[in-house]
C-alpha cells in the first residue's frame, strides 16, 4: 500500500473534513502540518509534480496575505515558488498524497476515493 500523507492545517474547515475522512477510513496516513512545520521550496516542487500544477496555481488568492501583498504582483513560477515556501497559509488546502500521486481534497470527501 502506497503511503497517504495530508498536509494539514487545523484552522481550515476543509483540511480538518479531509483528516476526518482519512480517520474514519482506517487507513494508515501521516499528518503534515505544514503550517508549523513548513515546506522548502524542493518538498513544494514535488508536490507541484505530483498535482499536475504550477506554482501560481497553488495559492490562495482569497487569503487576505494573497490580497494585502500580491494580488498586484506579476511574479514568475519560481518567484511564486518562493512565496508559497515563505507564507504556507498561501497553499491550497488540504493536498492528500498517495505514493507519487497528489490532489487538492476540496470537497473533503474526495479523499475516499483517492486513497482506494
Amino acid at each position: 500500500m502506497a503511503e497517504i500523507t495530508i498536509y494539514h492545517n487545523g484552522q481550515c474547515s476543509k483540511s480538518k473534513g479531509a483528516l476526518e475522512f482519512l480517520q474514519d477510513s482506517g487507513a494508515p496516513f501521516n499528518v503534515r502540518w505544514y503550517i508549523t512545520e513548513p515546506l522548502s521550496t524542493v518538498e513544494i516542487a514535488d508536490l507541484l509534480k505530483q498535482l499536475n500544477m504550477h506554482p501560481s496555481s497553488l495559492v490562495r488568492k482569497s487569503e487576505p496575505l494573497y490580497q494585502e501583498q500580491y494580488a498586484d504582483k506579476n511574479l514568475n513560477e519560481e518567484q511564486w515558488l518562493q512565496v508559497l515556501a515563505d507564507n504556507p497559509v498561501l497553499i491550497e488546502r488540504p493536498i492528500v498524497t498517495n505514493g507519487n500521486n497528489a490532489i487538492i481534497a476540496r470537497p473533503p470527501e474526495t479523499v475516499l476515493e483517492f486513497i482506494k
